[in-house]
């Protein structure tokens, strides 16, 4: 049988592209979606071999997703798919399980390789951000510590993006009070209490594309 493969980018053109280059090489694209949130009830839904997963979606970034895309499904491979190539982007995405960080501007060459070494129980890291791993590791340098839960990580995304306390209720499937009981604890946390100071707090954290 082919590799099944959940493909999720907010970009209807890349992921048409990306979709094309997948079946030609063989793999079944069993989903494609243009947000975190739906990538998650995608690969709950079907449980993917290998959820390829854009850094900058909508809703829910494609680390938040592939943390609980791992956690729903176990043996599924996560791959990201990304602009960053600063360490600490790498440091975290593979401290949350990621086996595949693909640079977007060498996607098409390395994300077929990225899928067949990550289905081998391997790692691949897109050469640019390959040296940048080597150095920190070498450095025993650590991420900055996060204060957020993942859940308030996810909501302060939302807030990032404009969404109410009710809209961010019902997307997440939780009551007013609990989306309220986590902005506050996400200003307590962070010492902002402000919106624009969580939108500034949520662009640092690579939570939202600036």
């Amino acid at each position: 049988m082919p590799t099944r493969i959940l493909l999720a980018d907010d970009h209807l053109i890349v992921r048409q592209g990306l979709k094309a280059l997948l079946e030609r090489e063989g793999f079944s694209v069993v989903a494609e979606v243009a947000d975190g949130q739906e990538a998650i009830r995608s690969a709950r839904e079907r449980c993917p071999d290998v959820a390829v997963l854009d850094f900058g979606m909508p809703l829910l970034n494609g680390l938040g997703a592939a943390r609980e895309i791992l956690q729903a499904c176990p043996r599924a491979k996560a791959i990201l798919l990304t602009m960053h190539t600063e360490d600490h982007y790498v440091l975290e995405a593979l401290q949350a399980g990621v086996k595949g960080y693909v640079v977007k501007t060498q996607a098409a060459a390395d994300l077929i390789r990225a899928i067949h070494e990550v289905l081998r129980g391997m790692m691949y890291l897109s050469p640019g951000v390959s040296q940048a791993v080597v150095e920190a590791y070498l450095a025993k340098s650590e991420l900055p510590v996060d204060p957020l839960t993942p859940r308030e990580r996810e909501v302060l995304q939302l807030v990032a993006e404009g969404k109410s306390t009710k809209e961010i209720a019902q997307l997440l499937g939780i009551s007013f009070k609990t989306a309220e009981s986590h902005r506050t604890r996400i200003m307590k946390k962070t010492s902002i209490h402000e919106t624009a100071g969580l939108v500034r707090y949520a662009v640092r954290r690579g939570l939202i594309q600036p």
